[in-house]
């Protein structure tokens, strides 16, 4: 006797595009699967069949890959179709007749990703990132400061005892100046570049070697804006002690729900 038990299926999520076609990528997807378009009512969805359960494994080379493949799958769609909505790493729909489910969730959600993709469109995503060199601009700061510069003239003229304590004056002072201007090129940036954004986001920093990350964003630029873009954050790489990391363009996936 057969067993009427039916399995329970998957189809893994790239991006979500407008199309009414059924579309084949070929064999580009996460462990080289074949890669197609399930279309419901203008929007399509480009996905894989797999397994009803997550991508999961303790090799972070394998993981590292994997991640590799669905921005590859993400990229192509986009030459295809100019604008999509990147869904992130690992979002599988499942259901017993799973391709289904992708329509019937494409229906449900159509408001709101037609909403993204008009969010989006015309549109790209960068990273930028901004540090500075902590070492130069307490140097500056020493030169500048009226306060620093007599305490550090007291400590060249002071016996070793007292030149000591001077010293912990000078670094607190700049410990507090520092705070100050961290604030103040911190607003004075962000306005600077937000007026060519359409949207931007504050990330948190990250640690890098030597020099002090001031701030972290994700900006949603207009693509024949990103010239200008480009110009501006050059005007801030070329400060003292500055330095500019400009990294895209992405999938906008800081600016899509």
């Amino acid at each position: 006797m057969k067993s009427t038990e039916t399995k329970e299926q998957g189809r893994y999520l790239y991006c979500i595009a407008r199309d009414n076609k059924q579309t084949s990528f070929g064999k580009i997807g996460i462990e080289y699967s074949e890669v197609y378009t399930i279309p419901s009512n203008e929007l399509t969805a480009v996905v894989h069949d797999c397994e009803a359960k997550a991508y999961d494994s303790k090799d972070e080379e394998k993981i590292k890959q994997w991640i590799k493949q669905h921005e590859n799958v993400i990229e192509k769609a986009q030459e295809k179709f100019k604008t999509v909505v990147p869904l992130s790493f690992d979002v599988i729909i499942k259901g017993e007749n799973a391709s289904k489910e992708v329509a019937n969730w494409l229906q449900a959600e159509k408001e709101r990703l037609e909403r993204n993709l008009e969010k989006v469109k015309g549109k790209q995503e960068f990273g930028v990132q901004i540090s500075w060199d902590i070492a130069i601009i307490g140097e500056k700061l020493s030169k500048e400061k009226e306060e620093i510069k007599n305490l550090v003239n007291k400590a060249e003229k002071a016996p070793r005892g007292k030149a000591y304590f001077i010293k912990q004056k000078i670094k607190k002072a700049l410990k507090q100046e520092i705070e100050k201007l961290t604030d103040k090129k911190f607003k004075q940036f962000y306005l600077e570049i937000k007026k060519h954004c359409h949207d931007i986001k504050v990330e948190k920093n990250k640690r890098i070697e030597e020099k002090q990350m001031l701030m972290n964003l994700s900006c949603l630029i207009e693509k024949n804006k990103v010239e200008l873009f480009g110009k501006e954050l050059d005007k801030i790489n070329k400060l003292e002690g500055f330095s500019v990391r400009f990294t895209g363009p992405w999938p906008p996936y800081s600016f899509v729900t």
